[in-house]
């Protein structure tokens, strides 16, 4: 019988996940509202799979835990890792697969798409959805992945040279990118720019 963990701040949801994992014959180990603590019960109840939602207890994020339990964890000793969130933030998806997820599932989906994809995942498979992308004029390529990275840091208001720090990059590369997006975007200024992506919910600077 496969081991999982669950991962969610809204306990409703949690209740659900636990009795159809249940129902369709998985034993739930183990149940978090605060992600931050899901590395050290990973060790501990050894779980084949770790369900985490993106946001949750006490500004945890569920990202930041899955990345630390891949990293940290022998491969033959880390739990196979489900993604999910009920926003549809731009960079959620693209961050789960650069961390070593094996799914990322939006809450939307209905309990049962949730059961194949678990089932696809413990079988070895992936999954994941189309990833969203932000708007912009007709004409205008997409953000490249750098000028995502640049983008979260200018939601969290990092100075620039803050931001070059946090990507190793140098203060001319980041304001390189900075112009890129604000002439694709349309925006004039770094805090029209921040207002338009936090206020459109297309990047969460909390998580």
């Amino acid at each position: 019988m496969y081991k999982i963990i669950i991962v969610d701040d809204h306990l409703i949801l949690r209740d659900s996940f636990v009795s159809a994992f249940r129902e369709a014959g998985y034993d739930v180990v183990g149940e978090l509202s605060d992600a931050s603590l899901a590395p050290a019960l990973c060790r501990s109840a050894r779980p084949d799979l770790a369900v985490f939602d993106v946001c949750t207890e006490n500004g945890s994020s569920g990202l930041d835990a899955a990345d630390e339990i891949i990293k940290t964890l022998p491969e033959t000793a880390r739990p196979k890792i489900i993604m999910m969130s009920g926003f549809d933030e731009i960079s959620y998806v693209p961050r789960a697969k650069s961390i070593g997820a094996d799914a990322f599932v939006y809450k939307t989906k209905s309990m049962d798409f949730f059961l194949e994809v678990t089932e696809k995942v413990l079988g070895g498979g992936k999954y994941f959805p189309e990833p969203l992308s932000i708007p912009l004029p007709d004409g205008e390529a997409p953000l490249t992945d750098r000028e995502m990275e640049v983008l979260r840091c200018v939601c969290r208001y990092m100075p620039r040279a803050d931001i070059a720090r946090e990507l190793f990059i140098s203060e001319n590369t980041v304001k390189f990118h900075i112009r890129n997006m604000l002439r694709k975007t349309g925006t004039s200024t770094v805090a029209e720019l921040a207002i338009m992506m936090i206020s459109n919910g297309w990047i969460n600077p909390r998580f």
